[in-house]
């Protein structure tokens, strides 16, 4: 039995790391991809996990393979295209730490996975299935994606959705929308960043507009990242916002996904049933997952980035000294 599938793109992110000498910028080949990065986090913490997804038969993707072997994850659905190519990413860093990206993504491996290349098997054994909406921008991946999605639920796991939103991936933004609303029919948690909720809501205001999300698609449970201010959960009876915490951060690349790893994490081995946990319960899960998204971006790179249980500990408990 597994805890954690995640679907997704899986892929190799150029991280700038200096100047050189002749005043060009250098970049250092980092493995990436949001559901990767969510899943690394959550398996780092104690997870046992899997992974669906599609590399190119290339240098890069058995380097990425190599990685999610090394991070303890199930690489049996990691499948290796002859046809297509690895994806790739270069991250851009403003002097805040925060990032925008460069893809090289027409055809990629990625993109071209197929419903029928995957083992089913995977998610008859899972508890929780998380999927975003990347694999959503084109290809064969999409119909895919929904019809995992759809497989999973229907085996009994919890479904979670992160939009993670990429506009330069998308032709049209219309179709973004679309795509991304039929998924939230599919999903019983959901983690969007602000930026992504006032896309999905037309400009409401956070609460307003989580509860409008929430209830539109029937959620058990929204997750709003604020970035360094914290996170707000909204649930059917209650909502809950969480301040974050002041670290110095160098690059916010997979801060949102090691958050909803971290997530994952305390409420999957903490037995919790999202349709009855109470405020005071989900409120440690909140700040835990909100101590795993700053530590992570402490640090440069996305699963390299990622801190261990033990870190996450040490660090909340240094917290708690100077507040009290």
């Amino acid at each position: 039995m597994l805890d954690l599938v995640s679907l997704g793109e899986l892929l190799i992110d150029f991280t700038p790391v200096g100047i050189s000498e002749h005043n060009n910028p250098i970049f250092e080949r980092n493995p990436g991809g949001g559901p990767a990065n969510m899943l690394c986090a959550a398996s780092k913490l104690g997870l046992t996990t899997g992974f669906i997804g599609q590399v190119g038969d290339d240098a890069f993707g058995h380097a990425l393979r190599r990685t999610l072997q090394e991070n303890k994850i199930d690489t049996a659905n990691l499948l290796l295209s002859k046809q297509y190519k690895t994806t790739l990413a270069f991250v851009h860093l403003d002097e805040a730490g925060d990032r925008s990206f460069s893809f090289y993504r027409k055809n990629g491996a990625d993109t071209m996975l197929r419903f029928d290349d995957v083992d089913l098997e995977m998610l008859e054994r899972t508890r929780c299935f998380f999927f975003s909406s990347v694999l959503l921008s084109e290809g064969d991946s999409r119909e895919t994606s929904y019809r995992l999605a759809e497989y999973a639920r229907e085996q009994g796991a919890l479904t979670v959705f992160d939009p993670n939103l990429r506009e330069n991936l998308w032709e049209n933004l219309d179709d973004a929308k679309a795509c991304i609303q039929k998924a939230l029919h599919l999903a019983d948690i959901v983690k969007v960043s602000e930026e992504e909720l006032y896309f999905l809501t037309d400009h409401a205001g956070l609460l307003d507009g989580g509860r409008m999300l929430l209830e539109r698609y029937g959620l058990k449970a929204l997750l709003i990242t604020m970035g360094a201010a914290g996170c707000c959960a909204v649930l059917p009876e209650y909502s809950l916002t969480v301040p974050g915490f002041d670290v110095k951060a160098v690059d916010t690349t997979a801060a949102g996904d090691s958050f909803t790893g971290g997530f994952l994490y305390k409420l999957l081995a903490g037995g919790y049933d999202i349709d009855r946990i109470e405020k005071r319960e989900l409120l440690p899960i909140l700040r835990f997952a909100n101590a795993v998204g700053a530590l992570t971006t402490t640090k440069k790179g996305s699963i390299h980035a990622l801190p261990d249980g033990e870190e996450v500990l040490t660090f909340l408990r240094r917290q708690e000294a100077t507040e009290f």
